[in-house]
């Protein structure tokens, strides 16, 4: 109970220093002439305009709350099967990442074109919130004790009394972690068509109307009302995540990671491998033409990959079309690698001061919890306001879009450190840097390069939106430029191109994981 009220003391005193230095900075205008406003006038503002809000709001979490629910059990039905059949998990493997690599703002045009009403808000949602929680759903059914499911076959259980008593059960932290990420993804999905999508009502629809007013107090009121939505989902399936790992039957001493994560190809032959992939991508190409098939587009509009080929290698613009795409490709892939390394990196250094110093460290959170709920249209203009039209903001932005999804993977994993061998060196003496040293940083290691793997392909989305929106470079003004032209082909490409170059940056990062796991956690 004490402890209890510690941090919830803690806890009111860091919201406290935030609300202070927040309101002095506003009334100072200490942030680009006012573009910071005090929360004072967010507030006020937000009061002033109430009567607006109600219409707006239910239409975004009625399309956000649909689109989390279908997203979520397509997921953890997806992790749960890929978890049990190994070589389906490698054939689908192509298609999970693209779901979560395709650039949103290409899908937006196209789901507007080929559904009305809500269904374009709807499965944007489900794109957005499919690969956090199935990634999440996968580590968490696969990363078990050994020992417990040998207790079950012993007893004479099967596989599905293993899968029922142990891995969902073990699962279940993991999950609750991935959904935590997911719930703010539905809402931002949901936004992006609201703000391009020309609907009636929305939070988005009222963001873009509010943005050529020149009111910074109404933007930031539509973002922090985005963030508390985001702050109840987080802290509701935090609270769950908490009760089932306290529930959960801990690990003793073994600090061994799972053989199952670490070696999942290893079974495989250089050929099986190189087989797999193969049909991993061609089941990519599958769907990508049976999907366009079954929306009945039209071909002007809609791309197969043949399509594409055709465009970039064949037509009669081919070669004005590989100049201008490796140009931007050049501008895009170098701020894609610099974001995601100081995401993950400011991920981690927070994760650790939350474990060492949660009064310190719970300060930051709110600023966390806002670089990834407030809506990239909005926040987008305020960060160049500050650091101009420059590589800076465009890194910036790609460190918002790239260091929750890492901080709540890498806290996770933190928190999740066998409490037996925690007991046992705090039985000795050790203290709380020591337990971290030797207990919580190698269990860690692990999750921060999963962490780098799901946010690798949000680092080079989040530099895309900066270009896209603001500083008129690389692969988003390439995109911006096709929408105005209606080169068709080009955006296409443009998608195709960003999603090749995530599923392979992906990859290198498994590649590492494997061989760091080996060396440090077996």
């Amino acid at each position: 109970m004490s402890s209890s009220t510690g941090s919830l003391r803690r806890s009111a005193g860091s919201l406290l220093i935030v609300v202070v230095v927040w309101e002095l900075v506003g009334k100072l205008e200490l942030i680009a002439g006012g573009t910071f406003p005090p929360l004072s006038a967010i507030f006020g503002r937000l009061y002033d305009d109430r009567a607006d809000y109600p219409q707006h709001l239910a239409a975004t979490l009625r399309s956000a709350g649909i689109g989390f629910a279908v997203g979520s059990v397509i997921a953890i039905g997806c992790g749960i099967l890929f978890a049990q059949f190994k070589m389906l998990e490698r054939i689908f493997r192509g298609v999970s990442i693209t779901f979560f690599a395709v650039p949103l703002i290409v899908l937006v045009p196209v789901l507007l074109l080929a559904f009305q009403g809500t269904m374009p808000r709807i499965i944007l949602a489900i794109i957005a919130v499919y690969f956090p929680v199935m990634v999440s759903t996968l580590i968490g059914v696969r990363d078990i004790d050994p020992r417990l499911a040998e207790v079950i076959r012993v007893s004479g259980g099967t596989d599905r009394d293993v899968m029922r008593f142990v891995r969902l059960r073990a699962a279940l932290p993991a999950i609750f972690a991935g959904l935590r990420v997911g719930g703010p993804g539905a809402l931002l999905g949901v936004m992006l068509v609201e703000f391009g999508g020309g609907v009636r009502w929305g939070l988005g629809t009222y963001l873009l109307g509010s943005l050529g007013r020149g009111e910074p107090a109404r933007l930031w009121g539509i973002g922090l009302l985005a963030t508390m939505i985001a702050g109840i989902s987080y802290g509701v399936f935090s609270w769950f995540g908490a009760y089932f790992l306290r529930t959960n039957l801990s690990t003793t001493v073994s600090m061994k990671a799972s053989s199952t994560t670490l070696d999942s190809d290893d079974r495989y032959t250089g050929l099986q491998r190189l087989v797999l992939g193969i049909a991993s991508f061609c089941t990519v190409l599958v769907l990508w033409s049976g999907a366009l098939r079954l929306m009945n587009l039209s071909p002007v509009v809609a791309r197969g990959p043949v399509a594409v080929v055709r465009y970039l290698f064949t037509g009669a613009r081919g070669a004005d079309a590989r100049d201008r795409l490796l140009s931007a490709l050049g501008e895009t892939l170098p701020l894609a690698g610099i974001g995601l390394m100081f995401g993950l990196l400011a991920a981690f250094v927070l994760a650790l001061l939350l474990d060492l110093f949660p009064i310190v460290g719970s300060a930051f959170f709110p600023f966390a919890l806002i670089s990834q709920s407030m809506p990239l249209p909005a926040l987008t203009p305020l960060i160049v306001l500050v650091f101009g039209r420059s590589v800076l903001a465009t890194v910036v932005v790609t460190f918002s879009v790239t260091f929750f999804p890492s901080y709540v993977t890498i806290a996770q994993a933190l928190s999740s450190s066998p409490q037996g061998a925690i007991d046992v060196a705090e039985s000795y003496g050790a203290r709380r840097l020591q337990v971290l040293r030797f207990i919580r940083l190698p269990q860690a290691i692990g999750s921060l390069l999963t962490a780098a793997r799901l946010a690798a392909p949000r680092a080079l989305l989040g530099v895309m939106i900066a270009e896209y929106l603001a500083t008129g470079n690389g692969l988003g003004n390439l995109l911006n430029e096709s929408r105005g032209k209606l080169d068709y082909g080009m955006i296409w490409t443009v998608g195709a191109v960003s999603v090749t170059f995530a599923v392979l940056l992906t990859q290198i990062i498994s590649k590492l994981e494997r061989q760091i796991g080996r060396k440090f956690l077996v």
